[in-house]
């Protein structure tokens, strides 16, 4: 069975226990969420290892052919493009389409949140450099600087690394076979994740207050992710057939979804770019990596139409043009600064916006609260998206993807 109809029935199935649970509902929300932060463990277990030894064979087989650098500026020149553009879409579409205004109902104090950016610096160099990859915590931007230097060391002269080259290169294909066994049992996670969500979108839908937000926001979303973002493949050369591609990428897309962990869907972004979309190791190892720590324009688009509806709730003044250009700019720079919040991206970037704006709106963010879940979610899902359909598109631009016959995708 496929990998994405695995994903698609356990999804169904989660969601069906999640709306018609017992009675209690509290209690078996209490489990569910236990079990849902088992499932999310599950599924990052063997991402630091996948990604440490992927990542240093990578930079050493692109820095062996001169092109690690060329890859590099062409993934964040897409990075920042694609970003700009999806944050302004959103901007865009809530500006001609504005959802009704949320009761104001404030009863907690404003929690102390920050992107801890001096904090992510020095965690780029760790007292201990193993720590980056053996420590509890996973943090991507530790693991990308502990691969670039092991990656560079690998060069200096073969006579020595040869035997550490080989070593490397067969660990990053035995850790690759084990995420791919986790992504094969991800069907049975998914039904405890989706049945989580479910259980708090239909408190959601019971409070009725968000309806139109919810509606503006799966509509938005799902356009950008499924129909606006494929058909940049157009523009490619050689020409990609954009529904191929998407079919290729329903898995991470039902997987960022129902998790809203970037983390929890990096090895099933890697092996179905890979596997379906015919990406080579040495491209994707880079460009799924840098998306996930530096490409989080979906969280910061979903962070960013929110806080128009704050504002939106909060004044009767309206919102100018110099407001539209503020909260564009704050946005595209938040979605850079996203790497240590892999579960909480569009919540924690709208928490930012609103604590930076100011001007009595610091603590507008916990009118949303109760629907932060659903925030993370369809944030997670266009981040997701985007890194799969980027890193195909750039992967076929320098020569590192090779067309898969449809019959063969995973």
């Amino acid at each position: 069975m496929k990998v994405w109809l695995k994903l698609l029935i356990g999804s169904c199935l989660g969601v069906i226990i999640g709306l018609y649970l017992p009675a209690d509902r509290h209690i078996m929300g209490v489990d569910i969420a236990w079990l849902g932060e088992l499932a999310i463990r599950i599924g990052r277990y063997c991402l630091a290892p996948m990604l440490v030894f992927s990542l240093t064979i990578a930079v050493y087989e692109l820095r062996q052919d001169g092109q690690f650098w060329g890859l590099v500026l062409k993934t964040f020149i897409v990075i920042v493009f694609s970003s700009a553009f999806v944050i302004g879409a959103g901007i865009l579409i809530t500006l001609f389409f504005p959802p009704s205004r949320i009761p104001i109902l404030i009863e907690e104090q404003a929690e102390a949140i920050s992107l801890n950016t001096s904090e992510s610096i020095l965690q780029l160099f760790p007292s201990n450099m193993f720590s980056a990859v053996f420590g509890e915590r996973i943090s991507l931007l530790p693991v990308l600087v502990f691969a670039f230097f092991l990656g560079m060391g690998l060069s200096y002269d073969r006579n020595y690394t040869k035997p550490v080259i080989s070593l490397v290169d067969s660990l990053s294909r035995i850790f690759y076979h084990i995420a791919s066994f986790f992504s094969e049992i991800l069907g049975i996670v998914m039904i405890i994740l989706s049945a989580y969500w479910a259980i708090r979108f239909q408190s959601v839908l019971k409070a009725d207050i968000f309806k139109d937000l919810v509606i503006l926001l799966g509509i938005s979303c799902g356009v950008l992710g499924f129909g606006i973002l494929p058909l940049f493949l157009y523009l490619l050369k050689p020409k990609a057939n954009p529904w191929v591609i998407l079919y290729g990428s329903l898995s991470q897309a039902f997987a960022g979804f129902f998790s809203g962990d970037i983390y929890f869907t990096l090895p099933v972004i890697f092996r179905h770019v890979k596997d379906n979309l015919g990406t080579r190791r040495r491209s994707n190892a880079v460009t799924v990596s840098l998306f996930a720590v530096f490409g989080r324009a979906g969280s910061a688009m979903v962070a960013a139409v929110a806080f128009i509806v704050i504002i939106n709730s909060y004044s009767s003044l309206g919102i100018t043009m110099r407001d539209i250009f503020i909260i564009a700019s704050k946005a595209l720079l938040i979605s850079f600064l996203l790497a240590g919040h892999p579960g909480s991206g569009s919540y924690i970037a709208l928490a930012v916006l609103c604590l930076g704006y100011g001007r009595g709106f610091e603590a507008g963010y916990l009118i949303l609260k109760p629907l932060a879940f659903y925030l993370i979610a369809v944030g997670t899902f266009l981040d997701v998206m985007i890194s799969s359909v980027a890193s195909f598109a750039i992967a076929r631009i320098s020569g590192f993807q090779e067309d898969k016959e449809l019959r063969h995708f995973i």
